[in-house]
């Protein structure tokens, strides 16, 4: 049987969290168990004066929940938003009836409240699991009043100061307050992270397919050659017959302008950068620099390239990766700079540095330890400059992992005073370099 709409996967929409149903299932056969204990410990191990028969419904309602909608939906399905949340909610509601036949906030169980509260806040929005805390603490201060007395050995009941069972439902509000601000923001980081590598990958997985795709032209140019050549050979023996039709020896004419074309068009398919006028493999880091540069160069800032170092200067196969990561530096300083972006490419015979500095405004210095996480915008404060449109997040964490996987390590800082702007500072140990890890490897 179809799932019904509000346990549809789609109408969790983009910011979904996709908690799956299997999930709360389970969770909840693991609560039905644990309360099932309880009771019979407390009835038939303490002779405390539970209301077994009672306590039972509730603990049965919960496994009919559980069985009904097993089988009702698939396994596999993922709750919207508003069935988790009805769902998490009903397992506070039941968990309130079990504390009010047995005591109420006086229960040492209470505290059992926040775990759905956890799951939301964890898998739902920060609205949704507050409002769940909300619906908790609610059950709370109704158990406060209304409640069966707590239920102790021997057959009586154990009244609790008032102010100790007060301070029983301040120590619930403020747990389950800092419980779910703290899951909430735990999650919410490890999910950016998890979208931001995704991105990542994703940028690489392009890339990578794009100088596949080099590859295969110059095969196919490859391919191509043979038979274009003994096209142009035959158009030349005809044409040195002096063919006396001019209608004729125009035609051939045309021919042979267009093989020509041809051959033109498979030398650029055969080595696809040389439409950039780069070769395939760069042969320094001014020249790695330089062609990273080169699509940046139309925005009004002027970018200086310069570098110096013992010869023979290391040679680095084109790596998609590590192109896009040190594209990516160039255009932030770009998109901060006033006038000028300079970068210094050296080496060592143990490094590769290329430095990338702007005469921007620098970074935020309130930021400047975390530039390079991702989704890290203006409204953290890393905003640079009142011209900047967006943050500093994603593309500077795109950057920033391909380089890493090529085995870079990249430093952010502000120049020294007097001096302004950022500097940006990439190193490989040579040996790296000149290995040209391949994002495939």
């Amino acid at each position: 049987m179809s799932a019904r709409p509000w346990l549809a996967p789609e109408a969790l929409g983009v910011e979904a969290r996709r908690l799956r149903l299997n999930t709360l299932i389970a969770l909840r056969w693991l609560a039905v168990a644990g309360q099932t204990a309880a009771v019979l410990i407390g009835v038939f191990g303490l002779g405390l004066g539970v209301p077994a028969l009672a306590c039972f419904a509730l603990i049965a309602a919960s496994a009919a929940l559980n069985l009904g909608l097993r089988w009702i939906y698939p396994a596999s399905v993922h709750l919207g938003e508003t069935a988790a949340t009805v769902l998490l909610g009903y397992d506070i509601l039941q968990l309130a009836g079990l504390l009010f036949l047995t005591g109420g906030v006086s229960n040492p169980f209470v505290f059992f409240l926040l775990a759905p509260i956890i799951i939301a806040a964890a898998s739902l929005t920060l609205a949704r699991a507050l409002g769940l805390l909300a619906l908790a603490l609610a059950c709370a201060t109704a158990l406060l009043r209304f409640n069966l007395p707590l239920p102790w050995v021997g057959g009586g009941a154990l009244a609790l100061p008032p102010l100790y069972v007060a301070g029983v439902w301040l120590a619930l509000a403020v747990i389950g307050a800092f419980l779910t601000l703290y899951a909430h923001r735990v999650a919410a980081e490890a999910r950016q992270t998890a979208s931001a590598l995704a991105a990542a990958e994703l940028v690489l997985a392009r890339a990578q397919h794009l100088s596949q795709l080099d590859g295969l032209a110059a095969a196919a140019a490859h391919e191509l050659g043979t038979p274009l050549a003994t096209v142009a050979l035959v158009v030349r023996e005809m044409s040195s017959q002096n063919p006396r039709d001019e209608a004729f020896a125009d035609d051939l004419s045309l021919l042979e302008e267009s093989v020509e074309r041809c051959r033109a068009i498979l030398a650029k398919l055969a080595a696809p950068s040389d439409l950039s006028g780069q070769p395939m493999d760069v042969s320094s880091p001014v020249e790695l620099a330089e062609l990273a540069a080169s699509p940046h160069r139309l925005f009004g800032v002027n970018i200086s390239v310069t570098g110096d170092g013992p010869e023979p200067a290391p040679k680095c196969p084109r790596n998609p990766g590590v192109l896009h990561g040190l594209g990516a530096v160039i255009e932030n300083a770009v998109s901060f700079a006033e006038k000028d972006v300079t970068i210094r490419a050296d080496w060592t015979k143990t490094t590769v540095t290329i430095v990338v500095s702007d005469d921007g405004p620098g970074f935020p210095g309130g930021v400047l330890s975390r530039i390079g996480e991702p989704y890290l915008t203006q409204r953290d404060g890393a905003r640079r400059s009142e011209k900047a449109g967006g943050g500093l997040g994603l593309g500077l964490f795109i950057a920033r992992s391909l380089l890493e996987r090529s085995r870079a390590a990249v430093r952010f800082e502000n120049a020294p005073a007097p001096k302004a702007g950022a500097v940006i500072t990439i190193q490989w140990p040579r040996a790296a370099y000149e290995q040209g890890r391949r994002d495939d490897k």
